[in-house]
């Protein structure tokens, strides 16, 4: 796993290490190499540099293409560096490397390759007048565009920007910030890279989920098991409005062709009837009906859970009297982990605000699995309050309330409060409905293992990431469904599991 540190958190990193002894003048040179050794430059080459250290990075970056043979030419804001930056500036300078203003640059159509130096992590706010239109520039040039720790413009903690230069690589310095992965990151960086150069990191445990990692959830299974060896779950939903949603987590496959042993899918009675002739490998659970949904009845209920390890609710289940009913019977008696999604999660929001500490009596683990709008409700913060600070947020309510809180974006961010862990896997046709459905099919099963609960849950996110990427892949960002996503799951496993 890759370390990921919010921009004050880098600050302070970086500060450290060069109290420990290693030069910021270093740090700049092993910057600067390494986004030069990342990257491949096409003659010639246009540096954009601003007037902080990362303008020092792309000075560095000027003195490897001169030495290698590759004609560049440094494009400035003007003649403010900092101390360190001002140094690598001479270097390039003793190496005759043309110096252009800013002001004078109308087009960057005739470069091969562009290196954005213009801003860094620090940066917050808008990006305005020359700023903004080297900005354009750049983006408009046609040529390879490198963006050096960050995409100018870009703020490295929220990953939103209301203007911002597209890269074919970024490459971050030091450590990945949330910035790298969140909100309009994947739309601006066609591929993004780490390079370690010596920070040792300090801050919040937050951490980059990778293949490898996500592997070790998923081992060979033995001879010697059977199907009660890897968990009875069960998955609660349906409605006369949502009949689908539960047949995507379970009918579809989505929880057994993610591992599980057995699953028992529970429905209102008037959905058993038409689902079962769907649904071979799971068994079919009827509850009472009222209305358009479910009327809960304890020993229903009880019988429901008695033995499982993992129960997921709420896809497609509608926000009724009986939903929330049932979801206050798992919370007070449900010794399992109880995974809460959709409309198991409005019905908690309700619940929540008439008593407050329900998460944190719960008697089970708990995994919510919120988007921004059903985070909003639990919050009450507005969608714009989690897109500019969702990290937080989510590690603030996962804390307080005592559940592991799974927040879906472009990125997905699965915290305790404690330890936060990022998946970056997904592609943009898994914007359809039924996706959050599979996921939960899919952390159902991948969390009935005994791993800590946030663990569990992000590698369940990275399966379901890449199998949506494959899927993508085969059927195209427009025509993939939900269902197409399932399918996949058998591929992304084999390849994760080649990752170990």
């Amino acid at each position: 796993m890759k370390r990921i540190l919010d921009v004050r958190s880098m600050r302070e990193s970086d500060a450290a290490t060069i109290a420990g002894g290693i030069s910021g003048r270093e740090l700049m040179r092993r910057a600067g190499e390494g986004i030069f050794r990342a990257a491949e430059w096409k003659p010639p080459v246009a540096i954009v540099c601003g007037k902080g250290n990362n303008a020092g990075d792309g000075f560095v970056l000027g003195t490897l293409l001169a030495d290698a043979g590759i004609e560049c030419r440094i494009l400035i804001q003007g003649e403010e560096y900092t101390p360190d930056g001002g140094w690598w500036a001479r270097q390039c300078r003793d190496r005759g490397i043309p110096f252009l203003r800013w002001q004078d640059t109308e087009s960057l159509a005739e470069y091969g390759s562009v290196a954005d130096c213009i801003f860094g992590t620090g940066f917050r706010g808008r990006a305005e007048g020359e700023a903004a239109r080297m900005i354009e520039m750049i983006n408009r040039s046609g040529a390879r565009v490198v963006s050096a720790d960050i995409n100018s413009g870009l703020n490295g903690d929220s990953g939103l920007a209301e203007k911002a230069v597209k890269s074919h690589l970024t490459v971050s310095v030091g450590w990945f910030q949330p910035g790298h992965f969140l909100n309009m990151a994947a739309d601006l960086m066609d591929r993004r890279v780490n390079c370690e150069i010596g920070i040792d990191p300090l801050g919040p445990e937050r951490y980059l989920m990778e293949a490898a990692d996500a592997a070790a959830l998923f081992p060979s299974r033995k001879h010697f098991s059977n199907k009660g060896t890897y968990g009875y779950l069960g998955l609660v939903g349906g409605s006369r409005r949502y009949p689908g949603a539960i047949r995507l987590a379970a009918a579809a496959n989505a929880a057994m062709r993610a591992g599980a042993g057995v699953v028992k899918t529970a429905v209102p009675r008037f959905l058993w009837e038409p689902l079962m002739p769907l649904i071979l490998e799971s068994t079919l659970f009827p509850l009472s009906e009222e209305g358009d949904g479910i009327r809960f009845r304890r020993e229903e209920w009880a019988e429901l859970a008695a033995g499982l390890r993992v129960i997921a609710l709420g896809m497609g289940l509608g926000n009724t009297e009986g939903t929330r009913e049932g979801l206050a019977f798992l919370l007070r008696e449900y010794g399992g982990t109880l995974i809460i999604d959709a409309d198991g999660l409005n019905a908690l929001a309700g619940m929540l605000g008439e008593e407050p500490d329900l998460l944190k009596k719960a008697k089970c683990r708990v995994l919510l699995t919120p988007h921004p709008g059903e985070f909003s409700r639990l919050t009450g913060k507005s969608i714009r309050e989690i897109q500019e600070d969702g990290l937080t947020l989510a590690e603030a309510f996962a804390g307080a309330q005592g559940v592991t809180l799974l927040l879906k974006g472009p990125a997905t961010l699965v915290t305790d409060g404690a330890v936060t862990y990022f998946t970056d896997r997904g592609c943009p046709g898994m914007a359809t409905a039924g996706s959050g459905d599979v996921l939960s099919g899919i952390l159902a099963a991948v969390c009935a293992g005994n791993q800590p609960l946030p663990l569990a849950a992000a590698a369940g996110a990275w399966l379901n990431g890449r199998a949506g990427e494959i899927a993508g892949e085969r059927k195209g960002d427009i025509s993939m469904t939900a269902g197409d996503t399932v399918e996949a799951i058998p591929e992304a496993l084999r390849e994760i599991r080649e990752a170990l």
